[in-house]
């Protein structure tokens, strides 16, 4: 449990100091910039709705709100998709890459100063392991010869 809390701590600091960068110097918030990211590293630049909140890890309606934002800044716009006409497009403009790209400078700076320079090489390299498989769901499940409940913090190991 101790390694569990360290995760979530450690992840709750470098997002909140990110977070806070970007908002400070580009007024921007890190969801939004991982909508403008998601959406330009997309074909054609666009993503449909719930394709765009699966990527950014949002719920419907809390990237309907955020795109509802981002559509009134101008950085970008909703189109019909033309195979079903009740699907819905998120779109990156022309505004929204630029300032995608004056925002990246200030994300990596900080992805720099909160995250990699912490971390000697090989913590990164196990660090990006890690969380590639957990990500990928490639731990296997556990053999049910421990019963969770009676996990405590010293029989973890972490």
């Amino acid at each position: 449990m101790a390694a569990w809390r360290s995760f979530l701590r450690a992840h709750a600091r470098v997002t909140r100091s990110l977070e806070a960068d970007l908002i400070a110097e580009q007024r921007l918030s890190l969801a939004a910039y991982d909508v403008l990211l998601q959406l330009a590293e997309s074909p054609d630049y666009r993503l449909r709705m719930t394709e765009l909140a699966d990527a950014v890890l949002l719920s419907r309606s809390g990237v309907t709100r955020l795109v509802d934002r981002l559509e009134r800044a101008g950085l970008v716009r909703r189109s019909r998709v033309d195979t079903d006409g009740r699907g819905v497009m998120a779109v990156l403009t022309g505004h929204g890459l630029e300032r995608l790209r004056t925002a990246t400078e200030t994300h990596l700076t900080g992805v720099v100063r909160y995250f990699s320079s912490q971390l000697a090489r090989y913590q990164l390299t196990v660090l990006g392991d890690t969380c590639e498989k957990l990500a990928e769901g490639k731990i296997p499940a556990p053999s049910g010869d421990v019963d969770p409940a009676t996990i405590t913090t010293a029989d973890s190991g972490g």
